[in-house]
């Protein structure tokens, strides 16, 4: 990939670590505490979240009696709309709310979404009766309601958390302070394994309560968790860095669309610094940092050619139609340039889903003993997780300084850079689970059974990719985007899990089908040892190995988004 591709903004000149804070961080000195108490809500949000999501499909067909086909649809639908609510979350943040009162609305949302469903799991009436042999009467309608409306509140609150909360962590640093820009890429590294030693604790301690002791109890730890968050988040008010927002960035947007629509005929000119650039009055951009001009998608410039003074003061008192700014014009090149890498990540997001599908029915499939310990298949993702811890350890203490030594650049490798290894990592991710499948068959048909420790090799590789692709994920989207549509932008990559969710689901119905036409039972049957698993994981690192080829393509000729200091 392309050395420059992804480096950090361009900056016209750089402040001081003593400067005076900017004007978007309201006046107020970088404070380590900020941060810090984000870090930690983020911490245990992540316990809370997962101490629902991890078990959620258990807990409908043990407690509520649901069938196994409802119980996956629910489940389903559920994660569907979880990592789809962000996408609203964030537009409310960065047009209304800000990121601030964004998160601080939602938490009321999600505090009682999970203080509902702890008390329908405590009290009697709100649960089907138990079963009685084979009889397992299933939940009432209004069982139900409560139990899904309290579902759905926690899907908005957590959306709402999910898209305001990253971005706000992310705001309390100042990129003009070369000090403040190395602090805040080991920001986004702590976030990532806040999120992940959350579900770690979840998926060992708080799941095995639920099942082992009581489901109250281990909704009740969810609750406790996040109610110390919420109260943390709150003392921490008067120390946060709060940018305001500035209005829906949509009409920015259209206005460029409309205003190069009506220029279509005109001709840009060859000097880029005759183009309308604003004032410090300018209404229609409230940024505190303007965009430098780029080359390329010559037909938005147009919205900047000026024909007259009468549009000049048209665009300064808020109606942009006929001529925008440079600045507005970038930032519609920026989300343009943004859709080809966001399209990759769908493809990439859909690999990653099946450590929590098809990796735990191969799991299932296995000798589930380590010496005299059974390991559930699902506990799989809990050495995922530690393995995720190691690397970020790594790339921070290692890999990144030696990058720096021999690029000279700052972040050790770019953005774009760190992004295309993990897409290249999920490959022989996938090669490794069709391997241990291969061998797991031969070994059924020889008459023993291969170890569930074989799926260390492909969990380590789907970690590793994780850590250099999750973490610079959320850095790219994050400061790339145009300054009003940070929220919006960095919940791109819960959009992108979303419909690699969906795609995933997709891919699997119509592979399933496929392999049947012909009077077989396919490569899905429902015993896996009848199947071939190893095609479909075969088929999914030939679709990496292209995404990767597609990604490396668009970011070699990424142009990154160059700031102006005013």
């Amino acid at each position: 990939m392309d050395a420059e591709a992804g480096e950090a903004p361009l900056l016209s000149h750089q402040h001081s670590p003593n400067q005076v804070p900017s004007a978007n961080h309201n006046g107020k000195p970088f404070n380590w505490k900020a941060p810090a108490i984000i870090l930690a809500f983020e911490f245990l949000e992540s316990i809370a979240y997962a101490g629902i999501a991890l078990n959620l499909v258990v807990y409908l067909g043990k407690v509520l009696h649901g069938t196994t086909a409802s119980n996956a649809a629910n489940v389903d639908t559920w994660n569907g709309t979880t990592f789809l609510t962000p996408v609203l979350g964030a537009f409310l943040a960065d047009t209304y709310w800000g990121k601030y009162k964004t998160v601080a609305i939602s938490i009321i949302f999600y505090l009682t979404g999970l203080l509902i469903i702890t008390a329908s799991a405590i009290i009697p009436s709100l649960q089907p009766a138990a079963c009685e042999g084979t009889s397992c009467p299933p939940a009432t309608g209004f069982q139900n309601f409560v139990f899904f409306t309290a579902l759905y509140l926690v899907s908005v609150g957590t959306g709402g958390v999910k898209s305001a909360l990253l971005p706000l962590g992310a705001d309390q640093y100042d990129d003009s302070n070369l000090e403040q820009s190395k602090k805040k890429q080991a920001f986004f590294s702590w976030f990532f394994i806040a999120i992940n030693l959350g579900v770690f604790i979840s998926g060992t301690v708080v799941v095995w309560i639920q099942q082992n002791v009581a489901w109250s109890l281990g909704f009740g730890i969810s609750s406790i968790c996040l109610i110390i968050a919420t109260v943390a988040f709150l003392a921490g008010t008067p120390i946060y860095r709060v940018q305001l927002p500035t209005g829906s960035p949509l009409k920015s947007l259209v206005a460029v669309f409309v205003a190069s629509f009506k220029k279509r005929k005109v001709e840009v000119p060859a000097d880029s610094s005759i183009l309308f650039d604003g004032n410090e009055t300018d209404l229609t951009n409230e940024a505190p940092n303007k965009l430098a001009h780029t080359e390329g998608f010559r037909c938005l410039d147009k919205a900047a050619v000026v024909l007259g003074d009468q549009e000049i003061k048209e665009s300064l008192s808020g109606r942009p139609w006929m001529l925008c700014t440079v600045t507005q014009v970038e930032e519609v090149k920026i989300l343009v340039r943004m859709l080809p890498i966001w399209f990759t990540s769908v493809f990439y997001a859909a690999s990653m889903c099946q450590t929590a599908t098809t990796f735990i029915q191969q799991g299932n499939k296995m000798n589930t003993k380590i010496g005299s310990f059974s390991v559930p298949p699902a506990s799989m993702n809990s050495a995922s997780v530690v393995f995720m811890m190691i690397f970020v350890v790594i790339q921070d203490s290692i890999v990144i300084p030696v990058a720096r030594r021999y690029t000279g650049n700052v972040a050790g490798l770019t953005q774009l850079q760190r992004m295309g290894v993990g897409r290249f990592l999920a490959v022989p991710a996938l090669a490794a689970a069709a391997l241990v499948e291969m061998w797991r068959l031969r070994s059924i048909r020889a008459g023993h059974n291969l170890s569930i420790a074989w799926q260390l090799p492909q969990f380590m590789l789907i970690a590793c990719s994780d850590v250099f692709c999750g973490i610079a994920q959320l850095e790219f989207f994050y400061s790339e985007a145009p300054m009003s549509m940070r929220s919006l932008c960095s919940a791109f990559s819960f959009l992108a899990m979303s419909l690699g969710y969906y795609l995933n689901s997709m891919i699997i119905w119509a592979i399933a089908a496929l392999t049947k036409s012909g009077g077989g039972q396919g490569w899905l049957p429902a015993d896996l040892n009848d199947g071939h698993l190893d095609y479909y994981f075969w088929l999914w690192a030939g679709i990496g190995a292209v995404n990767f080829v597609v990604y490396t393509a668009f970011a070699k000729n990424y142009t990154v988004k160059k700031v102006e200091l005013r």
